[in-house]
């Protein structure tokens, strides 16, 4: 396959970014080539500066859950602009997807919107703190939480695909408060609130793991986390920017059967456009200036444009409900596939990670133990097949509502063949 056009932009990209690239996941470094430079998509492919074409198993990591381009978000997207890119300032249509929001995802009684998952979290940590006037949070090694300065603490994604443990930068001390736990590990849990009980403002987790790849809650741990913090009056965050609208309408809340205190958004729930949402119990969120004294505020929070692509997303959902029992069988039969094929698979719904490891993948410490070089070779060669996946081990694989029944069969084929 061709690389060349992608090859002289990237030479150029060289020039004015660091590494060429806007996040570091896509300098395609461990996967040892240069990254594929991408011209337009359409629902389940990806086209790049050499005309190649690929079925896309990436989805920009997580919002295409339609499909790229998707008519209806489009349309929306084309009207939102007739009227004005921005406003800064107050528009019904925040209410309508707040609606929207509120409606599939109980827990979220009251909400904020702003523009990226790094954003969101933040600020929901911020009024976790705010509320329970306390300083220490619990974080768990290998989930990553966006690139706030106290939550690049053993992080995953570009972290762990980089081995960057942590991140040059950051000072001691805008870490000291944060306390690290081991995913799937409630003994380590324990030992933090025995020992700091009283002083810890909240426990935040992706419910399923997927910046170490996809590392699915063992049995019950989501359940031990509302009840621990529930014993302590800590508060429960579970971070969602990738789960949310994924593992169901409702989420990984409603997907788990756990209520969380407050939960973060993105990806899926702005449609493809730079949007997220933290939000929760309404008694912490009217902690949130002007009502109360935890500050946030953003230029372009609540964009129209983003606004649009997010409602026409969630009522596309919700008018489609089939949309999930599609996306679960098409999964299902790509794991086995994988299996078949004897590789190490986690999934939860339409979220999966092959892992080049011997080992079940629980937590970071597992995730380590893969064979990156293996997965490169992986990389490489449904590549060259015309299929785009993740160029990291330790990121997650995307299926779309428009992934046909031939892409699932074509990518099925080529995964039994690896060798």
């Amino acid at each position: 396959m061709n690389h060349e056009n992608s090859e002289k932009l990237y030479k150029k990209a060289l020039e004015f970014m660091p590494a060429g690239v806007n996040s570091p996941v896509r300098a395609f470094k461990n996967v040892g080539m240069s990254p594929v430079f991408i011209e337009r998509a359409e629902g389940s492919r990806i086209y790049d500066a050499d005309g190649n074409s690929y079925i896309d198993y990436v989805c920009s990591w997580g919002p295409c859950i339609l499909g790229h381009a998707y008519p209806a978000v489009i349309n929306a997207v084309k009207k939102a602009c007739e009227s004005g890119l921005t406003f800064g300032a107050c528009h019904k249509g925040e209410i309508e997807l707040a609606e929207l929001i509120k409606k599939h995802i109980p827990a979220i009684e009251m909400l904020r919107l702003v523009n990226s998952g790094t954003e969101a979290v933040m600020s929901a940590v911020r009024a976790s703190r705010g509320y329970t006037h306390r300083d220490k949070i619990i974080k768990f090694e290998g989930c990553y939480h966006g690139h706030s300065d106290g939550l690049l603490v053993k992080g995953g994604s570009g972290l762990l695909t980089n081995s960057i443990p942590d991140s040059a930068g950051v000072p001691k001390d805008f870490t000291k408060n944060t306390l690290l736990a081991v995913y799937n590990n409630t003994e380590s849990v324990e030992k933090l609130f025995e020992q700091y009980g009283d002083e810890i403002a909240c426990v935040i987790v992706e419910p399923c793991s997927a910046n170490m790849g996809v590392v699915p809650p063992e049995k019950n741990f989501l359940k031990f986390l509302r009840e621990i913090t529930e014993r302590y009056n800590s508060l429960l965050i579970f971070d969602e920017v990738i789960t949310g609208f994924r593992l169901s309408i409702g989420g990984a809340s409603e997907y788990y059967g756990v209520k969380p205190d407050l939960i973060t958004l993105g990806k899926i729930v702005g449609g493809g456009m730079p949007l997220a949402v933290y939000g929760g119990k309404r008694e912490i969120m009217e902690c949130i200036a002007p009502l109360g004294s935890v500050y946030q505020a953003g230029t372009l929070s609540g964009n129209p444009v983003a606004v649009s692509a997010g409602i026409a997303t969630l009522k596309t959902l919700e008018e489609n409900p089939q949309i999930y029992s599609e996306l679960e069988r098409k999964s299902a039969k790509l794991e086995s596939a994988m299996k078949s094929a004897g590789l190490n698979v986690n999934r939860a719904g339409s979220l999966m990670t092959v892992f080049f490891s011997n080992e079940r993948i629980v937590d970071y410490d597992t995730a380590k133990k893969c064979d990156t070089k293996r997965y490169a070779e992986y990389f490489k060669y449904l590549l060259e097949n015309g299929i785009y996946t993740a160029p990291s081990q330790f990121e997650a694989m995307f299926v779309s509502n428009a992934h046909t029944d031939d892409d699932i069969e074509y990518t099925c084929g080529i995964i039994k063949n690896f060798r």
